[in-house]
């Protein structure tokens, strides 16, 4: 099967590629190959990992393409990037977790340290990413729950002063809290997502 079109678009070949012509796979990734890889390389300054990233990013994107997780809104490119965005946060997460600094060297852990460390943008990076779901958790709670939440959390409003507010008790208000993470909790394990930095 050739490609029909001299220039065709990124979802001529997407749907090239679910149609079984494996080539049109090759065109999107040199296509995009300059975007997405200094994307990565921006973030991790590293080519090597850049160049890994950038592998596990394009493997991944075959994946959800032919278990028909693509839905076409003319945005293939930022759907790919989102892709590697994950990935690299996904990269910092594990590093992060495989960090353990020894407390017997002679300087002690001070230039171990990860506050001391060049990596803060990374924790930033993270740290967005987890305000982010944790504010899709909140938006998908019923909105009694959601508004008990938000004062809470959002706002810094006292148990007292948020029972006042939406005009009801005390131990209405500390229930609805209880449910919104037991709800939130369930959603974080339906969905294995990872919140910790």
């Amino acid at each position: 099967m050739k490609l029909r079109k001299t220039n065709p678009t990124d979802y001529d070949l997407v749907k090239q590629f679910i149609d079984g012509n494996h080539d049109s796979i090759d065109t999107l990734v040199t296509r995009h190959r300059d975007r997405v890889y200094t994307y990565i390389y921006l973030i991790v300054k590293n080519h090597q990992l850049s160049e890994d990233l950038f592998q596990d990013t394009f493997i991944k994107v075959i994946r959800s393409l032919r278990m028909g997780k693509y839905q076409d809104n003319g945005k293939f490119l930022a759907w790919v990037l989102r892709i590697a965005h994950n990935l690299i946060i996904d990269h910092f997460r594990k590093e992060k977790q495989n960090n353990t600094f020894s407390k017997d060297d002679y300087e002690l852990d001070i230039f171990n340290s990860s506050k001391y460390c060049e990596g803060n943008y990374e924790d930033e990076l993270i740290q967005n990413q987890i305000h982010d779901d944790v504010r899709k958790l909140v938006d998908e709670l019923p909105e009694d729950q959601r508004e008990v939440v938000i004062l809470r959390h959002y706002k810094g409003l006292s148990f007292k002063e948020i029972a006042e507010h939406t005009d009801v008790s005390i131990n209405t208000a500390l229930g609805r809290m209880r449910y919104a993470l037991i709800n939130m909790r369930k959603t974080i394990e339906e969905k294995n997502m990872s919140l910790t930095l």
